[in-house]
């Protein structure tokens, strides 16, 4: 297996709406994952409890990765998230995220620190899981 990455596990959650969610999470994420998004630690089912949120709410949108870095079973990356909602609103948000990767090429747990860097308020909680 291939390790992923933030924009082809974002792609798959989020911009393929014909690809069933479950598939896409168990394609990218361990069954043992966890997430801590600006302070507040999630588990595996938290998360897509999320996924399944935003996927009602996300008409569009693109990852832009600014930089990337992989050393062993560690991950990093700094990128910003666009996305347009049904009701035509759109943000922009910048995330750092520091990541621990499984043997096969998953992500196992993530730690991430978002900013709304355009886009009303309100919008800020669709990058975090809560």
């Amino acid at each position: 297996m291939t390790s992923t990455d933030i924009t082809r596990a974002l792609d798959d959650l989020l911009f393929t709406p014909g690809l069933d969610l479950t598939e896409a999470v168990d394609r990218h994420f361990t069954p043992d994952y966890r997430q801590r998004t600006d302070g507040v630690w999630s588990d595996r089912a938290s998360f897509v409890q999320h996924m399944t949120r935003l996927r009602t709410l996300v008409r569009s949108g693109s990852v832009e990765v600014h930089d990337e870095l992989r050393d062993g079973t560690r991950y990093a990356d700094r990128h910003t998230v666009t996305l347009t909602q049904h009701n035509g609103r759109t943000s922009r948000t910048e995330v750092y995220l520091f990541a621990r990767m499984a043997p096969d090429g998953r992500f196992q747990s993530v730690e991430e620190t978002t900013l709304l860097i355009a886009g009303h308020p309100d919008d800020g909680d669709l990058g975090s899981v809560k």
